[in-house]
């Protein structure tokens, strides 16, 4: 590629993009939060953070406080202006707004902030569970991992990590042990409302040093050492890998800072050496010290970092169609879409400006 000067840098890309305003912009980010956030499904948690009457676990959506009680014979969801625990038990309701909630696919509790949702909660998700439904419903799950990160880098930018996989090559351990013909050929589907699943491939852990076959603890009606994950719109990711499961919940705190909470889950019957096995082998991936999570991390901070609201807007390429295998940007691409659509702006161009000459130049 011949050298650019900066006039170059700044056209306008003849293939799918967006622009970095996307993420860094703190107008766009309220209006994310109120048009978004304060709108869809959010898995909140899993029932199992409350396994008895009384017990509660608290959140927070959309700037919102909300509350998750147990009452012995279902699970509601209430708005709770005063809440100084994140669980408990004994929490009165009395006088609390009761919000539209149910619990589904593996046991998620569910709660939309719309008083009048147009969508149900099979309807918004769409058959994006389809692919694990067996494996994650026969069986009654349990957390046994919680941890939360803030980092200071946009939400997206977390979700992009789960729907692009060039991020993969900064896992060393997986670029040398792990990647394959059949990785490379696993399909990213999109389904309705932004959302998207990854089809499974055989994960080879003994290749891995230091690991073994995971296939005698996969989830029910899970083939051996499957890996399946299921990407969410706008911020929500559920990932089975043979023998563990985990989800991932985003609450944006501005365009610039992220709160993420990470869920482990084992099978209620494990024996205790099944759980800790199960257990081994999330943390050995997921857990804070793990393979793959803190290098994820790293990476969504570092691109934070470029992205902050000052810097010199750039163009995001979403162009790469290789069949709707992983490479594809076609969860990118899908995620945008949805994206524009309930904000009613361009992901191209999210602020309006004026397009002059093959530039992007700021609307006077």
């Amino acid at each position: 590629m011949p050298p650019r000067n900066h006039k170059k840098w700044l056209a306008t890309p003849k293939i799918e993009y967006i622009s970095s305003e996307c993420y860094n912009n703190y107008e766009i980010y309220e209006q994310e939060i109120e048009h978004i956030f304060a709108k869809v499904w959010v898995p909140m948690c899993h029932k199992s953070e409350m396994a008895n009457k009384g017990d509660f676990r608290s959140s927070q959506i959309a700037f919102q406080n909300v509350v998750a009680v147990n009452h012995g014979d279902n699970i509601k969801v209430y708005l709770c202006p005063q809440i100084d625990r994140l669980t408990g038990n004994g929490i009165s309701v009395d006088g609390l707004t009761e919000l539209h909630s149910g619990v589904q696919h593996g046991g998620m509790v569910w709660v939309t902030l719309d008083p009048n949702p147009t969508q149900s909660i099979d309807e918004w998700t769409c058959g994006a569970f389809d692919c694990i439904a067996e494996a994650i419903d026969t069986e009654e799950m349990e957390v046994f991992h919680y941890h939360k990160s803030i980092i200071d880098t946009n939400y997206k930018l977390w979700h992009d990590t789960n729907s692009e996989f060039y991020h993969d090559f900064m896992h060393y351990h997986n670029r040398v042990t792990g990647f394959n013909d059949a990785y490379f050929a696993r399909k990213n589907i999109p389904f309705d409302n932004g959302h998207v699943n990854v089809s499974s491939f055989t994960v080879q852990y003994e290749e891995y040093e230091g690991f073994e076959d995971r296939g005698e603890l996969s989830f029910p009606n899970l083939p051996p050492n499957q890996w399946y994950m299921v990407d969410l719109f706008p911020g929500f990711n559920f990932n089975l890998r043979g023998s563990a499961y985990r989800s991932d919940s985003v609450t944006p705190l501005g365009p610039n800072k992220v709160l993420i909470e990470f869920r482990g889950y084992g099978l209620k019957k494990d024996t205790p050496e099944e759980r800790a096995t199960r257990i081994e082998h999330h943390n050995s991936i997921w857990g804070p010290f793990g393979r793959n999570l803190h290098e994820d991390l790293i990476g969504v901070a570092g691109q934070g970092t470029t992205m902050r609201e000052g810097t010199e807007a750039r163009r995001i390429l979403h162009g790469r169609h290789e069949g709707g295998t992983i490479h594809d940007e076609v969860g990118m691409r899908h995620y945008y879409a949805e994206w524009g659509k309930h904000l009613g702006v361009s992901p191209e161009n999210p602020l309006g400006h004026a397009v002059e000459d093959d530039m992007v130049v700021a609307a006077e």
